[in-house]
Protein backbone atom coordinates (compact mmCIF):
# COMPACT_ATOMS: atom_id res chain seq x y z
CA UNK A 1 0.00 0.00 0.00
CA UNK A 2 1.44 3.44 -0.89
CA UNK A 3 1.34 6.31 0.96
CA UNK A 4 -1.77 8.17 2.20
CA UNK A 5 -1.87 11.53 0.30
CA UNK A 6 -3.17 14.83 2.54
CA UNK A 7 -3.14 18.12 0.83
CA UNK A 8 -1.78 20.24 3.30
CA UNK A 9 -2.33 23.92 2.52
CA UNK A 10 0.98 26.46 2.58
CA UNK A 11 -1.58 29.62 4.38
CA UNK A 12 1.90 31.55 4.38
CA UNK A 13 1.75 31.89 8.34
CA UNK A 14 2.45 28.19 9.14
CA UNK A 15 5.89 26.43 10.10
CA UNK A 16 4.87 23.78 7.34
CA UNK A 17 7.74 21.36 8.30
CA UNK A 18 6.54 19.88 11.64
CA UNK A 19 3.20 19.44 9.93
CA UNK A 20 4.86 17.46 6.76
CA UNK A 21 7.27 15.66 8.92
CA UNK A 22 4.65 14.57 11.22
CA UNK A 23 2.65 13.15 8.72
CA UNK A 24 5.41 11.07 7.02
CA UNK A 25 6.54 9.46 9.99
CA UNK A 26 2.53 7.96 10.11
CA UNK A 27 2.61 6.75 6.51
CA UNK A 28 1.10 9.90 4.40
CA UNK A 29 2.91 12.18 1.90
CA UNK A 30 2.02 15.73 2.10
CA UNK A 31 1.32 17.04 -0.87
CA UNK A 32 0.68 20.95 -2.33
CA UNK A 33 -3.20 21.95 -3.68
CA UNK A 34 -2.52 22.83 -7.63
CA UNK A 35 -6.21 24.48 -8.09
CA UNK A 36 -8.91 25.80 -5.66
CA UNK A 37 -10.37 21.82 -7.29
CA UNK A 38 -7.56 20.36 -5.55
CA UNK A 39 -9.03 22.12 -1.70
CA UNK A 40 -12.39 21.37 -2.81
CA UNK A 41 -12.14 17.50 -3.61
CA UNK A 42 -8.93 16.63 -1.67
CA UNK A 43 -8.83 12.85 -0.12
CA UNK A 44 -7.63 14.25 3.52
CA UNK A 45 -6.89 18.29 4.20
CA UNK A 46 -4.75 19.76 6.69
CA UNK A 47 -5.08 23.35 7.53
CA UNK A 48 -1.91 24.74 9.49
CA UNK A 49 -2.03 28.01 10.69
CA UNK A 50 0.73 30.39 12.87
CA UNK A 51 0.51 33.66 12.42
CA UNK A 52 -1.74 36.16 12.17
CA UNK A 53 -5.86 35.94 11.45
CA UNK A 54 -5.99 38.72 9.04
CA UNK A 55 -2.60 37.33 6.92
CA UNK A 56 -3.86 34.06 6.76
CA UNK A 57 -7.57 34.67 5.57
CA UNK A 58 -5.67 37.02 2.90
CA UNK A 59 -3.74 33.70 1.81
CA UNK A 60 -6.77 31.79 1.87
CA UNK A 61 -8.66 34.39 -0.80
CA UNK A 62 -5.91 35.87 -2.85
CA UNK A 63 -5.34 31.98 -3.94
CA UNK A 64 -8.66 31.04 -4.45
CA UNK A 65 -8.86 28.62 -1.37
CA UNK A 66 -11.53 30.11 1.03
CA UNK A 67 -14.64 29.19 -0.75
CA UNK A 68 -13.90 25.30 -1.61
CA UNK A 69 -12.27 25.30 1.62
CA UNK A 70 -15.35 26.55 3.22
CA UNK A 71 -17.83 23.60 1.02
CA UNK A 72 -15.47 20.99 2.13
CA UNK A 73 -15.55 21.71 5.60
CA UNK A 74 -19.78 22.07 5.51
CA UNK A 75 -19.80 18.59 3.31
CA UNK A 76 -17.80 17.00 6.30
CA UNK A 77 -14.47 16.26 4.34
CA UNK A 78 -11.45 14.76 5.89
CA UNK A 79 -9.91 18.07 7.37
CA UNK A 80 -8.07 18.82 9.73
CA UNK A 81 -7.31 22.40 10.96
CA UNK A 82 -4.13 23.32 13.38
CA UNK A 83 -4.03 26.31 15.86
CA UNK A 84 -4.88 28.99 14.08
CA UNK A 85 -6.60 27.02 11.44
CA UNK A 86 -9.18 26.14 13.90
CA UNK A 87 -9.84 30.22 15.07
CA UNK A 88 -10.06 30.40 10.69
CA UNK A 89 -12.89 28.31 10.86
CA UNK A 90 -15.29 31.13 13.16
CA UNK A 91 -17.02 34.24 11.75
CA UNK A 92 -13.38 35.85 13.07
CA UNK A 93 -11.19 37.10 15.68
CA UNK A 94 -10.77 40.07 18.06
CA UNK A 95 -7.05 39.85 16.32
CA UNK A 96 -8.16 41.19 13.09
CA UNK A 97 -10.94 43.61 13.85
CA UNK A 98 -13.53 43.59 10.45
CA UNK A 99 -11.82 40.65 8.64
CA UNK A 100 -14.42 37.77 8.00
CA UNK A 101 -12.90 33.90 8.47
CA UNK A 102 -14.45 31.25 7.09
CA UNK A 103 -18.07 30.93 9.18
CA UNK A 104 -18.15 27.43 9.28
CA UNK A 105 -19.01 27.56 13.41
CA UNK A 106 -20.74 30.92 14.90
CA UNK A 107 -18.82 33.12 17.05
CA UNK A 108 -15.22 35.09 17.75
CA UNK A 109 -11.97 33.72 18.65
CA UNK A 110 -11.48 36.31 21.56
CA UNK A 111 -7.98 36.79 23.69
CA UNK A 112 -7.44 35.48 26.56
CA UNK A 113 -8.55 37.45 29.24
CA UNK A 114 -6.38 36.59 32.48
CA UNK A 115 -3.49 37.58 34.91
CA UNK A 116 -1.39 34.64 33.53
CA UNK A 117 1.31 35.10 30.76
CA UNK A 118 -0.08 35.83 27.72
CA UNK A 119 0.64 33.71 24.74
CA UNK A 120 -0.71 30.41 26.72
CA UNK A 121 2.57 28.29 25.12
CA UNK A 122 3.78 24.95 26.32
CA UNK A 123 1.78 21.61 27.81
CA UNK A 124 -1.65 21.59 29.34
CA UNK A 125 -4.40 19.00 29.44
CA UNK A 126 -7.46 18.68 27.54
CA UNK A 127 -10.26 16.55 28.39
CA UNK A 128 -13.00 15.51 26.07
CA UNK A 129 -16.55 15.51 26.05
CA UNK A 130 -18.04 11.84 26.63
CA UNK A 131 -19.11 11.26 23.24
CA UNK A 132 -15.97 12.64 21.16
CA UNK A 133 -14.78 9.72 18.79
CA UNK A 134 -11.19 11.18 17.89
CA UNK A 135 -9.97 13.34 21.04
CA UNK A 136 -9.35 11.53 23.85
CA UNK A 137 -7.60 12.42 27.49
CA UNK A 138 -4.26 13.97 27.15
CA UNK A 139 -1.47 16.95 27.64
CA UNK A 140 -0.51 18.52 25.05
CA UNK A 141 1.01 21.37 23.31
CA UNK A 142 -0.28 24.95 23.04
CA UNK A 143 1.10 28.18 21.63
CA UNK A 144 -1.87 31.11 21.20
CA UNK A 145 -3.33 34.09 22.62
CA UNK A 146 -6.75 33.85 21.24
CA UNK A 147 -9.31 31.34 21.91
CA UNK A 148 -12.92 30.36 21.01
CA UNK A 149 -14.89 30.40 24.18
CA UNK A 150 -17.70 28.29 23.78
CA UNK A 151 -18.09 24.99 21.81
CA UNK A 152 -21.16 25.84 18.51
CA UNK A 153 -23.86 23.32 18.49
CA UNK A 154 -23.51 20.30 16.41
CA UNK A 155 -19.96 19.92 17.27
CA UNK A 156 -17.91 17.72 20.02
CA UNK A 157 -15.19 19.73 22.05
CA UNK A 158 -12.29 18.85 24.10
CA UNK A 159 -11.57 21.47 26.72
CA UNK A 160 -8.65 23.20 28.52
CA UNK A 161 -8.23 25.37 31.63
CA UNK A 162 -6.18 28.99 31.31
CA UNK A 163 -7.58 31.49 33.46
CA UNK A 164 -10.81 29.77 32.43
CA UNK A 165 -12.45 27.37 29.97
CA UNK A 166 -11.64 27.32 26.51
CA UNK A 167 -12.03 25.08 23.33
CA UNK A 168 -9.32 22.97 22.75
CA UNK A 169 -10.25 20.79 19.89
CA UNK A 170 -13.82 20.46 18.37
CA UNK A 171 -14.33 17.31 16.01
CA UNK A 172 -17.84 16.71 13.97
CA UNK A 173 -17.44 13.53 11.53
CA UNK A 174 -14.18 13.03 9.55
CA UNK A 175 -13.50 17.26 10.75
CA UNK A 176 -10.82 17.44 13.53
CA UNK A 177 -10.08 21.13 14.38
CA UNK A 178 -7.37 21.72 17.59
CA UNK A 179 -6.10 24.76 19.07
CA UNK A 180 -3.14 22.81 20.27
CA UNK A 181 -0.30 21.69 18.01
CA UNK A 182 -0.77 17.77 17.84
CA UNK A 183 2.41 17.69 15.43
CA UNK A 184 4.24 19.03 18.47
CA UNK A 185 2.47 16.83 21.29
CA UNK A 186 4.35 13.45 21.33
CA UNK A 187 3.24 10.30 21.57
CA UNK A 188 -0.19 11.98 22.04
CA UNK A 189 -0.48 14.44 19.28
CA UNK A 190 0.97 10.94 17.31
CA UNK A 191 -2.15 8.83 18.42
CA UNK A 192 -4.72 11.43 17.28
CA UNK A 193 -3.01 12.25 14.27
CA UNK A 194 -2.95 8.88 13.25
CA UNK A 195 -6.61 8.19 13.98
CA UNK A 196 -7.38 10.95 12.04
CA UNK A 197 -5.65 9.46 9.15
CA UNK A 198 -7.51 6.02 9.93
CA UNK A 199 -11.04 7.51 10.42
CA UNK A 200 -10.40 9.80 7.02
CA UNK A 201 -9.45 6.95 5.03
CA UNK A 202 -12.74 5.18 5.81
CA UNK A 203 -11.15 2.85 8.92
CA UNK A 204 -13.24 2.56 12.31
CA UNK A 205 -11.37 4.06 15.27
Amino acid sequence: MGALPVTVLPTGTANLASVRAALRRLGAEPIAPSSSRDVRDAERLVLPGVGTFAAAMERLVERGWAEPLRERLLAGRPTLAVCLGLQLLAEGSEESPGVAGLAVVPGTATRFATDLPVPHLGWNRIEPDPDCRLLQRAHVYFAHSFRLPAAPPGWRAAWCDYGGRFVAALERGAVLACQFHPELSSAAGRSLLDRWLRLAGGASC
